[in-house]
């Protein structure tokens, strides 16, 4: 069995000769660049001396390249977009030392000099000459995005401004997925798992626009959360739009990239937080579900393609929603948060929704605990999701920086790989 034939029929609930495993195969499924750093090191895949490629510098993912799927075993690919969350191309890449010390490689536009303070400035598309479009503190390790929200003029307040980065995608950007998704569909025997522009209903990390030079409309993420309850109305057009829209996107993408995609992340909309929601069951089948379902129902109508919400947090009771709307994967499980209990959502959920992530604790375990304690949770972890088949192994969202590298090779050797 290889790796695209383990992720295909993990996500048809069928059994496996193991537990297929990603890392990076999406934005929420990788990590830092210092981690993989440090973990090409330990595995002496970086004798050419040759730095990791920050390839999504908003979170400042490390590039999980050929060598290291291969070393780890890991069986998803992640198919890259044409422009990072920044607004400009992966390219013409140029050295950066992080504040921790790691030599590393960032695309060319790229703001490497750093403020008075020692603060980190970035730049929607890489333009020095507009205003900064996020921040990373000096010592820090990721960027915040900046609040660029113009003040709210409710008689003025128009949906379509909401809309502007929910554009049509272009010819340019259709041949770029084209291209690229022959290319990992052919050269490799991994699943391969996208995210389109243009297509995420509501996606919180979307909201604050870093890549354009003036968003308009909501752009706070505190203000658009408050919204979703103060100003409904208005945010349902903005989600019918959105819908359309992406209907009308994934129509294209498909014709280029054709079912040489496995699996689609289509909403990263957090609606909960560490022991609360931030939307309540009724409030998401109002407001989400409707939308949601449009996608995802033209998607299983068309396509072979399975899709991924994300949700962090204790998300729980909105699981039934999730499922009503379409989806086929929960992703990161967050088993940390209230109600996320790993037997307790099998019992309930298991053969109805995949489990992607949940696999260890990177916010306690994988940072903080022993070598023996992650291979004591990633064992039980295996055990318990993979009861009723239905689960792709990933820790719970991306793998944060300082996270010791004894851990994170303790982790693949439970999962059974000979490091």
């Amino acid at each position: 069995m290889n790796s695209r034939q383990r992720v295909l029929k993990a996500l048809n609930y069928e059994s496996t000769d193991r537990v297929p495993v990603d890392l990076g195969g999406t934005l929420c499924s990788g990590a830092q660049v210092s981690v993989i750093a440090n973990v090409r090191q330990a595995l002496g895949l970086d004798r050419k001396g040759e730095p990791v490629k920050v390839v999504e510098p908003y979170q400042m993912l490390g590039e999980v390249a050929a060598d290291l799927l291969g070393a780890l075993g890991i069986d998803v690919v992640n198919l890259p977009g044409p422009k990072n969350m920044f607004g400009f191309e992966n390219t013409d890449w140029k050295p950066w030392r992080t504040f921790d010390g790691t030599n590393v490689l960032v695309p060319g536009k790229f703001n490497t000099e750093p403020e008075a303070n020692g603060d980190i400035l970035m730049y929607p598309e890489g333009d020095m000459s507009v205003p900064a479009s996020a921040r990373m503190p000096k010592g820090g390790f990721y960027f915040d995005s900046i609040i660029r929200q113009k003040p709210i003029d409710e008689a003025r307040l128009n949906p379509a401004d909401n809309l502007e980065d929910f554009t049509l995608i272009s010819e340019e950007d259709l041949k770029f997925y084209e291209g690229a998704a022959l290319a990992l569909y052919e050269n490799t025997d991994l699943a391969v798992a996208g995210g389109f522009h243009g297509t995420g209903l509501g996606d919180i990390a979307l909201v604050p626009a870093p890549w354009m030079k003036d968003p308009k409309g909501i752009r706070d993420i505190e203000e658009w959360y408050i919204s979703t309850v103060s100003r409904r109305e208005y945010i349902s057009e903005v989600f019918a739009g959105q819908a359309e829209i992406a209907v009308k996107n994934l129509e294209r993408i498909y014709q280029a990239v054709g079912d040489k995609v496995h699996v689609v992340f289509l909403d990263g909309t957090d609606l909960a937080a560490q022991d609360t929601l931030f939307c309540s069951p009724d409030g998401y089948r109002e407001l989400y579900l409707p939308n949601s379902r449009k996608i995802n129902d033209w998607i299983h109508a068309n396509t072979k393609w399975k899709t991924m919400k994300h949700c962090c947090g204790g998300c729980e009771p909105l699981i039934d929603g999730f499922i009503e709307a379409g989806f086929d994967i929960l992703n990161p499980v967050q088993t940390s948060a209230r109600g996320m209990d790993p037997q307790q959502l099998v019992d309930k959920y298991g053969g109805r929704i995949v489990f992607w992530g949940g696999g260890v604790d990177t916010q306690h375990t994988l940072p903080f605990g022993t070598a023996d304690e992650v291979r004591e949770q990633v064992a039980e972890r295996v055990r318990i999701f993979n009861q009723k088949n239905g689960f792709v192994f990933n820790t719970i969202h991306n793998i944060q920086c300082n996270t010791p590298v004894e851990n994170v090779l303790a982790m693949f050797e439970a999962l059974g790989r000979k490091i």
